[in-house]
């Protein structure tokens, strides 16, 4: 009599099943992180071109924007506000935190020495480390970035 024998059995089946659960695992998690150094790397972008809208408009008015509910040291200021739309036109749009909703951007206004408007903190948080700037809640100043 012949043995006929097609198909898998039930071991084979579930060894496959194993493996290919373990490789989807590992392509989520490797993938998770290749998103997280992608929206980072769009913070630090958007951070520093925010940093040069603000360097543009510092040099053209000799102080950097702000406006009467934010005239004294260390509130925050809103950079779309219209009593700063003159702002506007060094960065038309405002950019938004890639995984945030409406922006995790803060911008504060400070006095350096030189009066209010004189200074700036622009706060924003990492998710990842980017080359040398580390992991979570970060400042750039018209220094650079911290």
């Amino acid at each position: 009599m012949k043995n006929n024998k097609k198909g898998f059995t039930l071991i084979e089946l579930l060894v496959v099943i194993a493996i290919i659960g373990a490789l989807s695992a590992l392509t989520v998690v490797s993938l998770d992180s290749a998103r997280a150094k992608s929206r980072d790397a769009k913070r630090i972008t958007d951070v520093r071109s925010i940093q040069n809208a603000l360097e543009m408009y510092y040099a053209s008015n000799a102080t950097y924007p702000f406006y009467a509910t934010c005239n004294a040291a260390g509130n925050t200021c809103d950079l779309t506000d219209g009593a700063v739309s003159k702002f506007k036109e060094y960065l038309p749009q405002l950019p938004a935190d890639p995984s945030r909703s409406p922006s995790a951007y803060t911008y504060k206004i400070q006095d350096s020495g030189g009066g209010v408007g004189s200074s700036y903190t622009l706060n924003y948080e990492l998710e990842q480390q980017m080359g040398d700037i580390t992991t979570g809640q970060k400042t750039a100043t018209p220094a650079g970035i911290k």
